[in-house]
């Protein structure tokens, strides 16, 4: 896998759902402490008889392309999904959404979840 491939370096120079959410439900705050990268996710939800849904979502932060990348890709996919969606979303989903498992540097996981570790705690 070509690790800044074009689909990540795009979500990184123009990522989706950046900035935030006045009057925001949730906010999180998620910290990688290995390279000091930083996300802030905000969600507004709506109600409906099978639980919460997510109806808006978005971030901001810094850090290197693929933690940003994979926060801009991971604000599209949580788009209108249940909150008990989110809990089932894996490490491997997240990579396949950055490019795909193969080849990708153990020593860059940090930086691919640190996305998923944030969006976890929403529920």
């Amino acid at each position: 896998m070509d690790l800044y491939r074009e689909e990540i370096l795009e979500h990184w120079q123009n990522p989706q759902n950046f900035g935030e959410i006045k009057g925001a439900d949730v906010v999180i705050d998620q910290i990688n402490p290995l390279c000091g990268d930083r996300v802030r996710f905000f969600f507004k939800f709506k109600k409906a008889k099978n639980g919460k849904i997510i109806k808006e979502v978005s971030f901001t932060g810094n850090g290197c392309a693929i933690s940003i990348a994979a926060s801009s890709i991971l604000s599209e996919v949580l788009k209108g999904k249940r909150v008990d969606a989110v809990k089932k979303i894996t490490g491997e989903d997240v990579l396949e959404l950055v490019g795909g498992k193969k080849g990708f540097p153990p020593a860059r996981l940090k930086c691919a979840f640190l996305a998923l570790e944030a969006i976890k705690k929403v529920g």
